[in-house]
């Protein structure tokens, strides 16, 4: 039998408690199911042992991110028998290595939420970026706690995209108050005949056509990009993209979108160009389904851009 495990992340004081015992206090998610919880670090709000062994819930505390093991895992199977897990883990842990050094057979990840401080979202990013991108790189969704109305949401949802673009966000007021708003408000004309992307906004378009190519279907865009060739292209294809620096000087990759078209055959690996194109929809495998393909209309030399490297957060 399956046994369900839901991983609950962010730094202390994030939130991840309060998320947990709301969670299991909802009758919708909760039916009474054996249910272990392994807390993996003692923050401000408690769990109360005796309440949750009402709610059919036991509480295994881990101090140290070495007794997280397999066999520590395995043991906690064998002794609840759980019908499903759920995991408080710490923020500064490595999930990556988590994942890696695997769960008992039976078990099964079914949702990694990420739970984030509005207030302190940006001193993290700028300070601990690395810690962050590990815990955003696996979850499915990144709750933003603790936001007002001046809290960035379009900022926070770019750098979320820019280390996992399949990651859904929600905000959450100060009052509790939530929702998804997964709107970008664009720096760029979507209803001009002919877009027109700046270099500077190159990540936000680049992030926004792969999260919803629909809304691009159709349009023409123009930018400067340069150009990439390789065997690791589909034949008849080449890229117009840019070097992007996701989460630390250390992870730059080149990122761009499929593009076709003769006009590109004249033109080599590594020339900056300004390219004019059609976003159309096709299935490729790069894309692991359908996504958006530049058109290319036209395309002309052009200078090196003053900063070449965006950022993508």
């Amino acid at each position: 039998m399956e046994i369900p495990v839901y991983i609950i992340t962010g730094f202390l004081e994030s939130g991840k408690t309060t998320f947990i015992k709301s969670t299991l206090e909802d009758p919708n998610f909760s039916s009474g199911e054996k249910t272990i919880l392994i807390c993996c670090e003692e923050g401000i709000e408690e769990y109360d042992k005796n309440t949750l062994e009402k709610e059919n819930v036991y509480l295994v505390p881990v101090e140290n991110e070495t007794d997280l093991s397999p066999s520590f895992l395995k043991k906690c199977q064998t002794e609840y028998r759980p019908r499903r897990v759920m995991i408080e883990f710490n923020g500064t842990w490595s999930m990556s290595g988590f994942i890696e050094r695997g769960m008992p057979r039976e078990w099964e990840i079914a949702q990694i939420i990420t739970l984030a401080d509005a207030t302190t979202f940006e001193v993290y990013m700028s300070n601990m970026r690395q810690m962050m991108a590990e815990q955003i790189n696996f979850t499915e969704l990144v709750i933003f706690n603790r936001c007002t109305k001046d809290t960035k949401r379009n900022t926070f949802r770019k750098a979320v995209r820019a280390l996992n673009r399949r990651a859904q966000v929600m905000f959450e007021s100060e009052d509790g108050e939530d929702g998804f708003d997964d709107e970008i408000d664009l720096p760029y004309d979507l209803k001009a005949d002919v877009i027109e992307i700046e270099d500077d906004d190159y990540g936000i378009f680049y992030l926004d056509a792969l999260d919803q190519p629909e809304k691009y279907a159709g349009k023409t865009v123009r930018f400067t990009a340069m150009v990439y060739k390789g065997r690791d292209i589909p034949k008849g294809y080449f890229v117009p993209g840019r070097f992007a620096m996701t989460c630390c000087a250390d992870d730059i990759g080149f990122v761009g979108l499929l593009g076709k078209g003769a006009v590109s055959d004249s033109f080599k690996l590594r020339d900056w160009v300004k390219v004019t194109a059609k976003v159309i929809l096709e299935y490729h495998k790069e894309y692991n389904g359908e996504g958006p393909v530049l058109e290319v209309t036209e395309m002309a030399h052009t200078s090196k851009p003053k900063e070449h490297l965006i950022y993508m957060n």
